[in-house]
């Protein structure tokens, strides 16, 4: 892993603002593998999004997300040596350049996938769960890969194949046409490493007839449509996420949580109408506490785009989600 840079205690002093009679996560938060279950890991990249002809600017939420998590309060629902943090990758000097061809950052993407996979993999074969932050959607394939090379690796799965489940407007299942941040989940599913794929709220303005009619056939696909949940009230938020639950339920499942789909949250396809904050809280909260998770992967925010857009608000939110999650474990 020629790119990965490993988090140290002395990383923590750098961000941790201690203050007199409180303890802040960071205070108690493990480095490496030793925490107590999760181990959080940072992929700030943008080639992805570019690749998906997308605006860049996803590799900035990482560095934010961590100064927000770390100085939020140890409490007994979170004390924080639950977690430990591996580190992240550092990706900026795989292209030089401005405006290249989307080729070239197809072409890097498999670089990331490779290594990825390669930590993802080892972190299984700890015995830990990943909690991965940052970057594009791309990045669902070679955590998918490597959760499934650990787990058969441990033999915990005979066969290759897990389930997912993505709160998001887009289904990021096109077509294979070269790495990018919109076909993760579609590469996965072909190499056999995505078994089950269910999908909360998409948005029919941003999914083909074509893609939707494909989704449908599909009986390893369940989804539910924003707009049957919000505006024809075919169904209720709440049993949108039961459905997605219950379709992956009692197998291993990877949850996944795309920030695009978040009301005015920042990304480079931010929605002006989306779920609220609070839902992407419960749909983490619940997801915890009732699927056999593998993994979560929180993706596709930003605080500042390559097009000069700055919003500090998804680090923040993206430290209450994290949080959540644990705390739904921790809940009796």
């Amino acid at each position: 892993m020629n790119h990965f840079h490993h988090f140290t205690s002395e990383n923590l002093k750098e961000i941790v603002n201690p203050r007199a009679n409180e303890t802040k996560l960071g205070e108690k938060i493990k480095t490496g593998f030793e925490g107590e279950k999760y181990v959080l890991l940072g992929i700030p990249e943008s080639f992805g999004v570019k690749g998906n002809l997308g605006v860049g600017g996803t590799e900035s939420l990482w560095p934010d997300f961590l100064k927000a998590f770390l100085n939020i309060q140890s409490t007994d629902k979170f004390r924080g040596d639950e977690i430990s943090i591996v580190g992240h990758f550092d990706f900026k000097g795989l292209l030089e350049g401005q405006k290249l061809p989307v080729d070239n950052y197809r072409k890097a993407v498999e670089i990331i996938d490779a290594e990825v996979s390669s930590l993802i993999k080892e972190i299984v074969l700890k015995g830990k769960i990943p909690i991965v932050v940052g970057g594009g959607h791309n990045n669902c394939f070679p955590i998918l890969k490597g959760i499934n090379e650990g787990l058969t690796s441990t033999g915990t799965l005979s066969t290759v194949g897990i389930n997912a489940i993505n709160l998001d407007a887009h289904s990021d299942f096109r077509q294979m046409e070269g790495r990018h941040s919109g076909n993760g989940f579609r590469y996965a599913y072909e190499a056999g490493y995505l078994k089950k794929y269910a999908i909360v709220g998409l948005h029919e303005n941003y999914n083909s007839q074509t893609l939707i009619n494909e989704l449908t056939e599909n009986q390893n696909v369940h989804f539910s449509l924003f707009e049957d949940i919000f505006l024809r009230e075919v169904q209720s938020y709440p049993q949108a996420l039961e459905q997605a639950i219950s379709f992956t339920q009692n197998e291993i499942t990877g949850i996944e949580l795309d920030l695009d789909c978040i009301e005015g949250v920042l990304s480079s396809a931010a929605t002006p109408s989306g779920i609220s904050s609070i839902q992407a809280r419960k749909y983490l909260f619940q997801t915890a506490k009732k699927c056999k998770v593998g993994y979560v992967h929180i993706c596709e925010g930003a605080t500042q785009l390559e097009n000069g857009q700055k919003k500090p608000g998804a680090a923040k939110l993206v430290s209450y989600l994290v949080s959540d999650f644990i705390k739904a474990n921790l809940t009796v």
